[in-house]
């Protein structure tokens, strides 16, 4: 088959366009290096043995998709191009919703208009947002993503299963792949992104190479067993073969495809560090590790111990300032907060569940007392609120019980 590779000069997309060769498949490759390099495709060119016929131009540039198209006739189409980077997605919304849904819509009516009904779309794992349970099945309800650029991964999916709807002569096949590492065996192709990397990998590179100080690691308190964040990671060639059989596969089937790729097995920061380290022969690596509370400059947590009374005699405010890493310290078993609030909260709810009761009692006999007049006025009882304070008074007893026997608060 003749198959086109949006943002084909990127990291997932060269591995990709080796495997596409290696298959005896045609490669043509577009890309505007807004995230790469043209070196890349030499370097493509150098491992498979044969030139790659490459454009520069946007996918939005409708003008020169359509020449594109014109020039070449593509029995399917891999998209990869679009904005990557989370973090930059939360500073940037507005440009990561334009680009990414932008270049898919001027993809797609392209590809109508000049008759190619076969896509392999890159999507990511982050539409699953935060799931209640793992592993992520492709059938599970995704519950919303937590940044934009989940959000337009989720979107281009709609848009998508929306084409087959309306049309299912298409084929369409998702690909919503976890956290991609590794390089090329030849140890000519590997994840070299411009500026500062927003990837594990690429950055312990760059510290090892002595292009950049030290790994900050954020986050020091998970519930694993080294501390740091565990994510599955896929090695890019295993991921490039998934879209060489994902081709294949669109090439006998009409419909839309949803698969996970993965390993299923989970790895922490450090194990990925550690092992590079080791692997590589190289010294350990200066991090910097910062507690989650604490990271991109957020200052230490101020617990104040007791409130100023008002009035004559007012007692002066003692405040406790605690950072993260002496709060942790406090904590009996290194629960932190979360334990002390769950604990505080189930406080709450004993003190409360009395009075629940009562409210329960003559919030029914209120409505029985109103029933046929719902046109008219209710009228609030003026102990209303009186009905709450116990719940804030539990609270804050259980709370600050909690604390004082914590020995947070002194």
């Amino acid at each position: 088959m003749k198959i086109l590779l949006t943002g084909g000069a990127g990291f997932i997309a060269t591995h990709t366009c080796v495997e596409l060769m290696a298959a005896g498949h045609d490669v043509v490759v577009v890309d505007n290096y807004v995230n790469s390099q043209p070196e890349a495709l030499r370097r493509v060119e150098e491992i498979a043995g044969r030139p790659v016929k490459a454009y520069e131009a946007d996918v939005c540039d409708r003008a020169a998709m359509d020449k594109i198209f014109s020039e070449n006739r593509f029995d399917a189409v891999i998209h990869f191009a679009g904005l990557k980077a989370v973090g930059e997605s939360v500073h940037k919304p507005l440009e990561y919703y334009r680009n990414n849904l932008d270049s898919t819509l001027t993809l797609c009516e392209t590809m109508r208009r000049h008759g190619c009904k076969r896509i392999v779309f890159s999507s990511s794992a982050t539409v699953y947002g935060v799931p209640d349970e793992v592993p992520l099945r492709e059938n599970m309800f995704c519950k919303g993503c937590t940044n934009p650029y989940g959000w337009t991964k989720y979107m281009i999916e709609k848009i998508l299963q929306g084409i087959v709807t309306a049309d299912p002569e298409w084929s369409v096949v998702l690909l919503r792949y976890f956290n991609p590492i590794g390089a090329h065996e030849s140890g000519r192709m590997g994840e070299n992104p411009n500026g500062i990397p927003n990837n594990l990998m690429p950055y312990i590179t760059k510290v090892a190479a002595g292009q950049l100080d030290h790994l900050t690691v954020f986050g020091n308190d998970y519930n694993t067993p080294d501390g740091t964040g565990v994510r599955d990671y896929i090695h890019v060639v295993d991921l490039a073969k998934g879209h060489v059989a994902a081709c294949d596969y669109a090439a006998k089937h009409n419909g839309c495809e949803i698969i996970n790729l993965g390993t299923g097995v989970g790895y922490s920061v450090l194990d990925i560090v550690n092992t590079f380290s080791r692997v590589n022969q190289v010294p350990a690596m200066p991090t910097r590790r910062r507690r989650r509370s604490c990271s991109a400059g957020r200052q230490p947590r101020r617990w104040k111990t007791c409130a100023a009374t008002r009035g004559a005699g007012r007692k002066r405010t003692r405040t406790a300032i605690r950072t993260n890493e002496q709060w942790g310290a406090a904590v009996p078993g290194d629960r932190g907060l979360r334990a002390l609030l769950r604990e505080s909260v189930l406080c709450r709810w004993l003190i409360l569940l009395p009075c629940r009761a009562v409210s329960l009692r003559r919030g029914i006999a209120s409505a029985e007392a109103t029933k046929g007049h719902e046109n008219k006025r209710s009228l609030r009882s003026p102990f209303g609120n009186l009905r709450r304070a116990p719940m804030f008074l539990g609270f804050y007893c259980g709370l600050k019980m909690r604390l004082h026997a914590s020995g947070v608060l002194s």
